[in-house]
């Protein structure tokens, strides 16, 4: 048996999952409270209006389709490539909650809304937290015209899907890998790991897995990491998938979705959620060319301002040198295009 699999449900790699007591909940809502946290936004998050005929016809491209990533909020990223048009952790509600009279609720709308969607191919969850994982979203991409998309899901996740007539899902342990075939060739999805963990209810702790995920196609390789704080994990991550991204190969990630928002306080959240030095650590980890960075700005989740996340990644980029478009951050509705994966080269004969 994997050794993240325990009689009581999943575990990480690299600490335990423990979860907070009443106490420490009390505690940490009092002091934001007597601290008057989370400040109100400076500015508020950027939005765009998306260029939606340009994204309608790019997932109608088949094979000549560009590489692209629109940020739709939060951990919600439409990234096409290879052919497919796909979601991260469609999240569409008003409020990330089980209820939709309180919860945590949406500051800015989605960057496009669920009907004016070109139509999905495939939808990636990574865990089954409500600001991840919205019942409303899922059923709905489910029924979309053309035909549902494919779920990709982790472990335990599927009879969820199942319960709601949804069947068309694949669950997969870490390091499993499902190849979807695509207008340039099969990509293949690959559920990695992360610190985190899972819950929807008061008794369902770690029973379902959690994790991020690597798309690795012809014209560009994503890794989409979810919820998680930092660990060794994305060390692995790099070298598990070493030999299929030498330089030869076209190199490492092309891109990377990582989360930069949802950090504080951080006695309360480091173990779950990285903060924004944590991002970029991974963001090295991993050898990513360029990462978006994500979770952030929808959801007043924790202690920072909304606009915090962008800010402390500006200013700590400078700090080390980094160019702005190594590790970037786009309005809400943005798309931004990337350059195709250089093709595989060939060594010459003797």
């Amino acid at each position: 048996m994997p050794s993240h699999h325990r009689p009581r449900g999943f575990q990480n790699n690299y600490i335990d999952y423990q979860p907070k007591s009443l106490a420490e909940l009390l505690r940490w809502r009092r002091e934001a409270a007597r601290a008057g946290l989370p400040k109100p936004p400076l500015v508020p998050t950027p939005t765009v209006a998306p260029d939606l005929a340009w994204l309608r016809l790019n997932a109608g491209a088949g094979a000549q389709m560009a590489p692209a990533l629109t940020w739709i909020g939060h951990s919600t990223v439409m990234a096409q490539l290879g052919g497919l048009t796909m979601l991260t952790d469609p999240m569409f509600s008003e409020r990330a909650s089980p209820v939709q009279f309180a919860g945590p609720r949406r500051h800015v709308a989605p960057g496009i809304a669920l009907a004016a969607l070109p139509h999905i191919d495939l939808v990636l969850v990574s865990h089954n937290h409500y600001d991840h994982l919205d019942a409303a979203s899922v059923t709905a991409l489910a029924r979309q015209p053309g035909g549902a998309p494919l779920f990709i899901v982790p472990l335990g996740l599927k009879s969820w899907f199942a319960a709601r007539g949804i069947r068309n899902a694949v669950e997969l342990d870490w390091w499993d890998s499902h190849r979807v075939a695509t207008p340039r060739g099969d990509a293949e999805l690959t559920l990695v790991p992360a610190q985190h963990w899972s819950s929807r209810g008061p008794r369902d702790a770690l029973a379902t897995l959690w994790g991020g995920f690597a798309v690795l196609a012809a014209d560009c390789h994503l890794l989409f990491a979810g919820d998680t704080g930092y660990s060794r994990d994305f060390s692995d991550i790099r070298r598990h998938f070493e030999r299929r991204q030498t330089p030869e190969q076209g190199g490492g990630f092309d891109i990377a979705l990582l989360p930069i928002g949802a950090y504080e306080p951080r006695w309360f959240m480091s173990a779950q959620h990285v903060n924004v030095e944590e991002a970029l650590q991974i963001h090295q980890d991993l050898g990513a060319k360029r990462s978006l960075g994500v979770h952030w700005g929808t959801f007043e989740l924790t202690d920072e301002s909304l606009d915090e996340p962008p800010r402390q990644l500006a200013a700590l980029r400078e700090a080390r040198g980094m160019p702005e478009d190594a590790f970037f951050v786009m309005a809400i509705g943005e798309t931004r295009t990337l350059a195709p994966r250089a093709p595989l080269v060939q060594k010459a004969g003797p």
